[in-house]
Order: C-alpha cells, then structure tokens, then sequence
C-alpha cells in the first residue's frame, strides 16, 4: 500500500453496536441493532462492527439477519480475538464463528503489550506473534478480508516499542489491510499520539493501511484522532455519541465534523455529513438514552444562543457567534429567551417561530413578562411554545382559544388499589364545557378531563401526546410548600413542541403547561413553519 497523502479519505469505522454496547446502561435487542445499522449505513459510514458472534446468540442472530439485507454504503463487520494459545486457528471456535458470521470483513483483537502477553495471556511472546499471524492468514484463506486492531498498543509501545511494533508485522504478514492502533487503557494525550502513530507508520513504511482505535478516559479520544490523523492514519475507529466502556469511545459525532470541515478531509460520501444531527438523536433514542444537548455539532445546543449581546451580534452577522453554519451537519441555530435575554432575543425567537410583526416595543414587553414569570418560577429556555404563546397574547386582535372556569382534583385509596378522578369547567368559543375524566394519578385524570373536554370541537386531539412530564421543586428549604416548576414534552407524530407551568399547587403548574401545549398545538398562528421532528 502506497504512503497516505493528506487528500486520502479517512475510512470510518463504526463501533457503536460492539464496542458502544459495552456502555453501562445500553443492552440493545437484534432489532435495535439493525435499525442502528440501516441508518448509520445510511450515514455513508464505510465499516459497521455488528458485534462478537461466538460471545452470544444475540449477536449471532443480527449476522444471520444482517446477511440477507442489502447495504448501501457500510461493510458489515463481524468482530473477534485472535486464536488461544497452543490451539490451531480451525479448532478455535471464536475464529470459526468469524468465519460463519459470513461477512466480508473481519476485525480481529491481539496483544501489543509485553506486560499484557505475559500477565494477562500467559504465554510466551514468539507464540503470540504466531497467534496474530496464523489467525489473520486463516481469515484471509477463507477469504476475508482482515482489520486487525493492536490492543493495548500505545501502553505497549511505551513498554517496548521494539516488541510492539513486531506484533503488527505479525499482522500485516498474514495479510491484513488495516492496522488499528488502540488506546484500550485510553491514557494517552495527543502529543504522545502523534508521535507514535508517526513512528508506526515510518517503521511499516507505507505496506498497509494504519488507523486509531481510541477511548475518552483522559477526555481526549477526539483530539487524539484527529492527532493521528495529522501525521498519515487514514482510518477512525468510534462510536456514535461517544458511547463505549468506562468513559466511551472517541465520539464519532465530532470527529466526523472535525475531520470535514476542520481538516479538509472526506469521511462520508458527498453531503451526507448534513444527515449527523438526525442519525445521533436516532442512535439515542433507539439505545433509549437522552440525547447530549450540549454536544459539539449535533446537541440541540450546540448552536443555541442566550446571551442578548450575542443575538444582537448576529442579526448584523451570522458568523459573529457560531464557527460553522449549523446546516452543514443537519442542525439549526437557536434562541434562547430567558430573563437574560434582550429584545433581541425575542424578536429572534418570534422569527424562529413563524410569528411576524412583532417589534422592539414588543420584545420589550416579552422580556419584562419573562423576567417577572421566571421570578416566579418559571423557566422558558426549554419551553419554546409557552414563548411562542407569550408573544401571540400581546397582539390585539388574540383570543383565547379555551379559558378554565374551575377545575377539581380527587384523588382517593381502596385497600391496594388508588385512583384519581378530575373535574373540569372551561368557556369554549363562549359556550361552558363541563366534563370529567379518571386516570392512574391527578395529573393523567387532569389530561383527560381536558382532553375530553377539547375533542368534540378539536378531533386532532387524538394526535396530541405528552412525551415527557418532569417536575422540578425550585426552593427545597420550604419542603412541601415549596414553588413547583411543570416542564411538559409533546409530539403529534410529526412535530415536538414543550412547555411550562409554575405555581405553590402541583395542579395549578400542570394545568398552565397543559394549557399551553394544547393552545399552542391547536392555534395555527403560533406554530413555527417548521418544527424539530
């Protein structure tokens, strides 16, 4: 293999189903993993590592499913240890199972470290180097083709680099293509890194393909692949959101971006990098993980802006506060209106939300009612439909589209069995509604109630859900007389909005988040032209 130039593409190699399920916390099912894999193959991604099929009859199951489906972009990957000592590479069920997973591509596992022959493997250092080439060369006469990853390289190479750098001839001898250095103990800095990823490259001289397999533990697993990149490796081995063991992987949501739009390198085919937004909440919502918000490139606030000073800034210029337009990963810029905010601010966020005409005079009237809600409790920075809402209510001409009369909580205990049963009164276009609802606690009953009593003029009801319901107590020290702050999530199956109650009375902060959600998802005038999906 020729020397890599800095025009090669990085090839990106996906660990998210193998090495990303080794997060505390992630147990995926067969189908959670193909519909990762289908999206990350939709990604553009050139490798996916499907996980160890001799480890479990899960992983087994998703390479007997993955083999039918046709892939687009990514090589499905089946991962593995090289062969046990003593043991030929054909009795050893681990490499018989790569073979049978029947992928193209295999990735193989063996020992770097002098320390980690001796202490952990327990065999002699000639018959680990037998063991990484006779099981790379009984892979590739059964045709596959072989990524071998060094582990425990770097601490090995910084024990006796002579020793370690023999490890990947071993490697490269039997045949493999790529040659994946990895930081296993992820202790490494990116000084280090670029030195010995240098080191290895020269000392190989250009006869194979080399790369970087990287963990987070000192917080550096971006930085260090991006070091290795800079000095010639041409392959990046991570994980979706950085999910991985212990600290994670090197988050390929950054490095991706990073690589693109920092180094001038190509990662993923022509445009698909526009598709990371959307792929890295889909991998946590599948994995059943809430999504980093504050993640570089793809969190909802990695473009969200509050400071008033700062949106004043870029309605003169869009780059005075943001490195890169957040389009080229899929993401959107935002802004956040608290009592922080200026007009500005307001006045953004209105245009964000599809709301027109509305004026300095009347930002200043937004920002002064924020300032004086959130002192009473409130908090508007996640709750953008009660902003949309606040700003509709100051215009002339608006209605109310339903008005709460009164309302009546109960909430009673039979033995083992509790229930709770809501009452509501509300004028409607003028006319009183009077309805009641049951439910499995005061606040489900409340939604009922309410929803029973909005359908019969408003059947998109039956669409609206509340996906999330979280309270927060703002000041502990008063115990149970303490404000209550509602933070209500919704979704309709196309659009998610949210919003926000506060009050002394649990009832009274949910009925005001209810309220909202459902004005502002059966108002056409306060809905933005185009909500986050």
């Amino acid at each position: 293999m020729a020397a890599a130039n800095q025009s090669d593409p990085i090839e990106i190699f996906d660990t998210t189903l193998r090495d990303g399920g080794q997060t505390e916390g992630i147990s995926y099912s067969v189908d959670d993993k193909l519909r990762i894999a289908r999206k990350l193959d939709e990604l553009g991604v050139a490798f996916i590592e499907g996980g160890w099929p001799g480890s479990n009859p899960k992983d087994a199951a998703f390479f007997e499913q993955a083999r039918t489906m046709q892939w687009k972009h990514a090589k499905i990957v089946a991962f593995g240890a090289t062969r046990r000592a003593s043991v030929k590479p054909g009795d050893d069920t681990s490499v018989r199972g790569l073979v049978d997973a029947g992928t193209e591509v295999c990735a193989i596992f063996g020992k770097s470290s002098v320390m980690q022959v001796k202490e952990v493997l327990r065999t002699t250092l000639e018959e680990n180097l037998r063991m990484i080439e006779e099981t790379v060369a009984y892979l590739r006469s059964h045709g596959k083709r072989v990524i071998y990853d060094a582990e425990h390289f770097f601490d090995g190479y910084r024990l006796d680099a002579d020793y370690a750098v023999r490890t990947l001839r071993a490697a490269v001898q039997g045949g493999a293509e790529t040659i994946a250095l990895c930081d296993t103990n992820g202790g490494s800095l990116p000084w280090q890194m670029e030195s010995i990823v240098s080191d290895v490259i020269a000392k190989l001289g250009g006869s194979v393909r080399v790369g970087v397999h990287l963990h987070d533990d000192t917080g550096c697993a971006v930085a260090n692949s991006l070091a290795a990149i800079r000095v010639g490796a041409t392959h990046v081995q991570g994980t979706m959101n950085g999910y991985g063991e212990r600290c994670g992987n090197a988050n390929l949501c950054i490095v991706i971006p990073n690589i693109e739009l920092k180094l001038g390198r190509r990662a993923l085919p022509e445009g698909a990098l526009a598709k990371l937004h959307d792929t890295a909440r889909f991998v946590a919502e599948v994995t059943n993980f809430a999504p980093n918000d504050q993640m570089p490139y793809v969190g909802n606030s990695a473009f969200a802006h509050k400071a008033g000073v700062h949106v004043s800034a870029m309605q003169r210029h869009p780059d005075a506060y943001q490195h890169i337009d957040p389009m080229l990963v899929g993401n959107e810029m935002r802004v956040v209106v608290s009592e922080l905010s200026g007009r500005a601010n307001v006045v953004s966020k209105a245009n964000e939300l599809g709301l027109e005409s509305v004026d300095a005079a009347t930002g200043a009237k937004v920002v002064e009612l924020i300032k004086a809600k959130e002192h009473e409790g409130f908090s508007f920075e996640a709750a953008e439909a009660s902003v949309a809402l606040l700003v509709r209510r100051l215009s002339p001409d608006y209605q109310p589209l339903f008005t709460l009369l009164d309302y009546r909580g109960m909430v009673s205990r039979h033995g083992d069995r509790s229930m709770a049963e809501a009452t509501i009164r509300l004028n409607i276009g003028g006319h009183e509604v009077h309805t009641a609802a049951s439910g499995n606690g005061p606040v489900n009953a409340f939604d009922m109630a309410l929803r029973k009593a909005l359908q019969p003029l408003f059947p998109q009801v039956k669409d609206i859900s509340l996906a999330d319901y979280k309270v927060r107590i703002l000041n502990s020290g008063l115990g149970t007389a303490a404000i209550t702050r509602v933070l209500i999530d919704w979704h309709d199956g196309v659009r998610r909005w949210s919003t926000v109650g506060a009050g002394g009375n649990i009832l009274d902060a949910t009925w005001l988040a209810l309220a909202d959600g459902y004005e502002y998802a059966l108002t056409p005038a306060v809905q933005p032209a185009g909500a986050r999906n």
